[in-house]
């Protein structure tokens, strides 16, 4: 499951570079024009790569491989395979223009942003299911859980801001990257435990 969860988050990133495109002209002005497409590749690469690491990281809690953990799995790799359409999308939006309108494709990016934290959330649960027996792993699911909880809050409030300000909801939705960007240290002393 693991193998199979490393080569799909591959390919999602190796299909969100290809969307970068050379300018046309070999001047800095034309670079600078898709500036919004490098940022939106930036944040995608990013929360993927956050995704990929904190998944990486969950796999060592699982003590056996069941149908719900392979579902739980495919949900999220489902919704973390249109990060590169989402990315394409957001790139030629006006989310890094600093624009107060809404932007549907913005909209479309921070829901498809939420979606990936509640398979995340799930998946955990799933997880949590094997350790019913074990109260510190158990406390230990519990307090990640808390931290999707926050995750998911975040991109709730990103979500109606984009409604208001598109520059806010999108630096609401770093913010979830930043908290998870070093996974949680608790998994690694109870795996050395």
């Amino acid at each position: 499951m693991e193998a199979f969860s490393d080569g799909v988050i591959a390919i999602i990133i190796t299909i969100m570079v290809l969307e970068l495109k050379v300018p046309q002209d070999n001047t800095w002005a034309a670079f600078l024009k898709q500036t919004p497409t490098y940022l939106s590749y930036s944040l995608s690469f990013l929360l993927v790569a956050v995704y990929w690491v904190n998944h990486h990281h969950a796999m060592h809690l699982v003590q056996r491989v069941n149908g719900f953990i392979l579902w739980a799995n495919i949900n999220l790799l489902f919704w973390m395979s249109l990060m590169p359409w989402a990315t394409a999308s957001l790139g030629s939006s006006h989310a890094f223009d600093g624009r107060h309108e809404p932007s549907l494709m913005v909209q479309l990016y921070v829901f498809l942003a939420l979606a990936v934290a509640i398979a995340f959330l799930m998946l955990g649960y799933c997880i949590q299911q094997q350790h019913r027996s074990n109260p510190s792993l158990m406390s230990l699911h519990a307090k990640l859980r808390q931290k999707n909880y926050i995750a998911i809050a975040i991109y709730i409030v990103a979500l109606g801001m984009t409604f208001f300000s598109t520059a806010a909801a999108m630096v609401l939705v770093i913010l979830p990257a930043l908290m998870y960007f070093l996974p949680d240290s608790s998994v690694e002393h109870h795996l050395k435990d």
